[in-house]
């Protein structure tokens, strides 16, 4: 991995995509032990996968990962804490209203 550049890296991967009341979530768990690090990108490759009420489905799929360079490795670790607190929402008001 250069200081500009990027690496490519195919893995198969297992997909599980959950549609329960109790657990709404999707998962990809790579197969060869491959770990994503901050800034790094993922691709699953195949058709979408839905997952009806009540069920949990399971593929066998390939991902391509698209490794961050050092820059941009180094940029999502310093602003990465920003961008989640965009996700937050605060309100210091007594009264709530809709």
């Amino acid at each position: 991995m250069g200081l500009l550049t990027k690496e490519v890296e195919h893995a198969p991967c297992t997909v599980e995509v959950s549609h329960r009341f109790e657990s709404l979530h999707a998962h990809v768990k790579f197969n060869n032990g491959a770990v994503i690090y901050p800034g790094d990108e993922v691709k699953v490759h195949g058709p979408q996968i839905m997952a009806p009420y009540g069920e949990v489905v399971i593929e066998q799929r390939d991902a391509t990962i698209y490794r961050a360079s050092k820059v941009e490795r180094l940029w999502t670790r310093l602003t990465g804490d920003f961008e989640f607190m965009e996700l937050c929402e605060f309100s210091f008001s007594e009264e709530v209203t809709l």
